[in-house]
């Protein structure tokens, strides 16, 4: 039979169907992936992070950032320069690796001896990214007496390195960058201007006795910021009211004694204010890196602060009956500016907006707390203010959510049995937990917290309701269950359901980590987009991720012995690398690896599920392939009639699937 020219090369999937991107191409392929595309701020903020790591270490003093008239920017600083010999394994400049190649970098090795023992730069692809998405990057090193020059372009050596020696006058030690970002990546060229002076400024700030300078070259204006006294100076020109009681601030790093806790270095410095009225600022940093979507270590400030209040109020007996305070009532008139030191950051996303370490919680909590309660204790009169105001906060809170009650009616159904119900009635605040299985709803019940959480336990395979006519959707008890505890009748996706009726803010699947818990989740998520399709375009619908893993890990270098979670196989490897990195011998550890939610006690439940300050909470949207898509996509996997388009389904792509067994 003859086939056709097209025919035979149209749709062929063979060998060289498979195409491997190699050195710097996936990120000019996926842009996005790796940083910001708005504008080029962020692969600047790379290399004046690179700068900033070196004043961080203790071997830098000035940080230069330039703005160029034909668009470029240069970074410059007096640290000691990025070393230029050869890589002893790789046998190139150890500079033109740095800029070329992804997960290369001087700041994996935190342990004795290790370049930087603190630094922002983690996953290791910074300066690379920069580099890939530039029409032109230059790098000037000086180090050991000798000058290093070299060019890329679009993330290729365009000028190799050239030494020579300095010339009279020039500096002995340090790195210059010139980057000229390339416009076809971003959606503008320009940088925000007050983005970029907040980002010095805030280094500045975090520095004390750094110097850190922005120069326009069109105006010829230079910028310079110095602050001697550091936080306390910033939060005090940033605040719009004047505070209720003086500034609490310190800071406590782990000495050479305590590292049965913590690494020998780690820990915070902090400056927290109490306003009345007016907006509130909140910035955070690790290792000098800005979160702006906060994290682990706010969340550590944020407890540290509320034990410490609320354990004063509580010895004053100021607190009124009836009145119950949240972790809220403290955080939402506190402004602050938190700087946290973590020896291994773990970042969520490349341009690492918000801090993701369980350990830094505990961190940042740990030496909060009992320096506010030794400061509240020796300025009662403050500590009482302090307390009226935190008091006042619970008092309306409480009153708005008891309006909200008001309106709900008496016409209540009753409540499933099965339901361990919360006790706040804070739409923001309250959860429910969907749990496969009454042991795991055991555990949960007994971790969760009783104030804000809901146990919903439910008894084997939820019913597949892709083609349940609504109104037989009661005649299964844990529909029915599910619809009575989070207050929402079903509903079609044109329908306009009372949503007055909702009684929490969060409805949450948790189910196993394995295979099994996979299928309940999809069930429920089935019947929560065919009959509850409000309630997850309003986005009240989650996905809690437990994990699969358990590591026990010894002590190694500065850390001390720990229990690391896994959420899958590819985070436990990930952990099993970091462990070797820091030195842990082969097979030293031990990995338990969890059948069931069953298997975990109360304790891990809500350190690694239930804990609103450590936990993954993966939120259900169907914006991302729209409604009609999603509608399409489940119909096929669920129907009845679709037994054709599954098997077509498994026999194109049932190869990719790793089986569970």
């Amino acid at each position: 039979m003859a086939t056709s020219k097209s025919g035979s090369t149209q749709g062929q999937y063979g060998e060289a169907s498979i195409r491997v991107l190699k050195g710097l191409e996936p990120v000019k392929q996926r842009p996005g992936m790796y940083t910001r595309t708005d504008n080029p701020l962020h692969i600047v903020q790379e290399v004046i992070d690179n700068a900033a790591d070196e004043a961080l270490a203790g071997f830098g003093h000035r940080i230069g950032v330039t703005l160029h008239a034909d668009g470029s920017i240069s970074v410059d600083d007096d640290g000691r320069g990025i070393p230029f010999g050869l890589h002893p394994e790789e046998q190139v400049p150890v500079i033109e690796i740095v800029y070329t190649r992804l997960h290369a970098g001087g700041k994996f090795d935190k342990g004795a001896g290790g370049a930087y023992s603190f630094s922002g730069g983690l996953h290791g692809v910074g300066v690379s990214v920069t580099n890939a998405l530039a029409r032109r990057l230059q790098v000037t090193v000086w180090r050991e007496g000798q000058c290093a020059s070299l060019a890329f372009s679009g993330g290729d050596v365009v000028e190799p390195l050239v030494l020579r020696k300095p010339v009279a006058g020039e500096r002995r030690h340090g790195t210059s960058v010139r980057v000229w970002p390339d416009p076809k990546y971003f959606e503008s060229p320009e940088l925000p201007r007050h983005e970029l002076m907040h980002l010095l400024r805030s280094k500045a700030v975090l520095m004390p006795g750094v110097t850190v300078t922005l120069t326009t070259e069109k105006s010829g204006e230079t910028q310079t910021w110095k602050y001697e006294a550091g936080l306390r100076d910033y939060l005090m020109q940033s605040l719009q009211a004047d505070p209720l009681i003086p500034l609490f601030e310190g800071a406590q790093h782990a000495t050479a004694n305590e590292t049965e806790n913590f690494a020998e270095g780690e820990g915070a410095a902090w400056c927290v204010a109490f306003t009345e009225d007016g907006g509130t600022l909140r910035e955070s940093y690790v290792n000098l890196i800005p979160t702006v979507a906060g994290g682990t270590h706010e969340s550590g400030l944020k407890d540290g602060l509320f034990g410490a209040i609320k354990g004063f109020i509580d010895l004053h007996s100021l607190l009124p009956k009836g009145v119950k305070l949240m972790p809220d009532d403290v955080f939402s008139r506190a402004s602050f500016v938190l700087s946290a030191k973590v020896l291994d950051p773990q970042f969520q996303g490349q341009i690492k907006e918000r801090l993701n370490s369980r350990d830094a919680l505990r961190l940042v909590s740990t030496y909060v707390k009992p320096a506010l309660e030794l400061w509240l204790n020796q300025h009662v009169e403050h500590g009482r203010k302090l307390a009226e105001l935190v008091i006042k906060q619970a008092q309306t809170r409480q009153r708005a959510s008891q309006k909200v009650e008001k309106r709900k009616g008496s016409g209540v159904a009753v409540l499933p049995g099965k339901l361990t119900d919360c006790e706040s009635r804070d739409l923001n605040l309250n959860e429910v937990f969907l749990v496969e299985g009454d042991s795991a709803g055991g555990s949960a019940k007994m971790g969760r917290n009783k104030e804000t959480q809901a146990i919903l336990p439910l008894r084997g395979k939820v019913l597949n309701a892709w083609e349940v006519e609504r109104d037989l959707l009661f005649r299964n008890n844990e529909i029915h269950d599910i619809s009575v505890a989070i207050g929402i009748d079903p509903h079609g996706p044109d329908d306009t359901p009372d949503f007055s009726g909702l009684r929490y803010g969060k409805v949450c699947i948790l189910s196993d980590a394995d295979v099994d818990g996979s299928h309940i989740q999809v069930l429920l998520l089935t019947l929560f987009f065919r009959h509850f399709p409000q309630l997850v375009a309003r986005g009240h619908v989650y996905i809690a991720r437990p994990p699969l893993y358990r590591v026990d890990a010894p002590a190694r270098g500065k850390r001390p012995a720990a229990k690391i979670y896994a959420l899958d196989d590819g985070e436990l490897e990930a952990a099993l690398d970091k462990l070797r990195k820091e030195g842990a011998k082969e097979g030293s550890w031990t990995i338990s690896r969890f059948k069931g939610l069953g298997e975990m006690n109360a304790e891990q439940l809500w350190d690694t599920t239930l804990n609103p300050d450590t936990r993954r909470l993966l939120p259900v949207s169907f914006e991302a392939l729209g409604f009609d898509a999603t509608a399409l996509a489940l119909s096929k996997l669920m129907g009845k009639g679709e037994a054709q388009a599954r098997r077509d389904l498994m026999e194109l792509h049932g190869d990719a699937v790793e089986i569970d067994v």
